[in-house]
């Protein structure tokens, strides 16, 4: 008896990335027309959205998304299990913005209806921002921290607090209640996409920073066109920040065919000077940087693996390397009836054999090591 497979019913196939990229879309934050506090990344982009310019290009949003999804079930548990105040609005006549964490400090928690307070109080009120990072780029922000745009949105997320307090908007009006609070500490947690790991730094609230911060916001205001606003970032091909910006067309319009759009950069013949002249100069501390690598490589070069300060020295390399063996090839050859080469030639046996869905046989390299590269990351915690 014969018996057909049968086949499921062909039917089109739809992405589930349609759904998230759909959803996104009507999520509050992404048909805000007011200002947010993250919008800060970039004075030209922060011009355009007070502007209300519209949006020239529709980013891949996939990375963000996913960020989004990982950073709101984060808060969530964290709301359940902690008792803390998660993704509460904070708004001006200009700025609005949804402010991660706030972690009450005893005194403005006891002027809460008690259903509405922390389990534990902390030790000073803090306005805390999760970032979701890749683990690409997890090593620089484990040793530098947040990035002069992430502290310019918290800041402003705790100067909104400082003075005119929670919104008054359904959900939290009883905080709104509240009115100006004063926010003692910022806190940012960095949470690794790829591996889970966490990383937490804090600041004392700083008020000339604020300050700084909320001039920075005045000057888009106060520019004519957004044109009149600097770009922060390098732009297409050249920053991940532009590439993504909704506004990248606008910001930079398109430059003569294969041609890159920061020749737009170039007007005349003093902007050649000025360009050549910075391309001089990081030549220069390039150079400086690579012979202080160099030094350090050489003098480090017979130092065992392990913490020194707060950094981890580990090697790579330095491990036999191996090569086609030939005369075992070629015994593989007569066993596989295949025709050897009077003059063995390596790279055509090795072709070959791959050819035949053989199994290249490998030896050490007599004498011959890979190359030994030095490998310099974060201090280990101890065991």
């Amino acid at each position: 008896m014969t018996t057909t497979a049968i086949r499921p019913r062909a039917r089109s196939q739809v992405s589930i990335w349609e759904a998230a990229h759909a959803a996104d879309a009507r999520r509050p934050r992404s048909v805000q027309t007011q200002l947010g506090a993250s919008d800060t990344i970039c004075m030209r982009r922060a011009g355009y959205i007070l502007a209300g310019t519209a949006r020239t290009n529709t980013p891949d949003k996939k990375t963000a998304i996913l960020g989004t999804y990982i950073h709101t079930g984060l808060l969530e548990d964290a709301r359940r299990e902690y008792g803390w105040l998660v993704e509460r609005t904070v708004q001006d006549d200009t700025i609005r913005g949804h402010i991660d964490i706030v972690q009450l400090d005893a005194a403005t928690a006891g002027r809460l209806p008690k259903r509405h307070r922390p389990k534990v109080a902390a030790a000073e009120l803090t306005v805390e921002d999760v970032k979701t990072k890749s683990g690409r780029i997890w090593d620089r922000v484990v040793r530098f921290g947040p990035t002069a745009a992430e502290m310019r949105q918290v800041l402003l997320y705790a100067s909104l607090l400082c003075t005119v307090g929670f919104a008054d908007i359904p959900g939290q009006r009883y905080l709104h209640r509240l009115g100006p609070v004063q926010v003692e500490r910022i806190r940012f947690r960095f949470v690794n996409r790829d591996t889970g790991e966490e990383h937490v730094e804090e600041f004392p609230f700083d008020q000339w920073l604020a300050a700084e911060a909320r001039w920075w916001v005045d000057r888009v205001i106060e520019a004519p066109a957004p044109e009149e606003l600097r770009r922060d970032h390098d732009g297409p091909q050249l920053s991940a920040i532009c590439d993504n910006c909704a506004f990248l067309s606008a910001c930079w319009p398109d430059a003569a065919p294969g041609t890159p759009a920061q020749t737009l950069l170039i007007h005349d013949d003093e902007d050649r000077a000025k360009a050549l002249d910075r391309y001089v100069r990081a030549r220069e501390r390039g150079r400086e940087a690579e012979k202080v690598k160099k030094l350090v490589r050489a003098m480090v070069d017979d130092s065992p693996e392990g913490n020194y300060g707060p950094n981890h020295l580990g090697w790579e390399g330095g491990k036999d390397k191996e090569e086609a063996d030939v005369e075992a090839m070629a015994g593989a050859f007569e066993d596989a009836d295949l025709a050897v080469p009077m003059v063995p030639d390596q790279e055509a046996m090795v072709r070959i054999m791959r050819r035949a869905g053989m199994t290249v046989p490998m030896r050490k390299a007599p004498g011959k090591k890979s190359p030994r590269s030095i490998k310099v990351s974060k201090a280990r915690p101890a065991a």
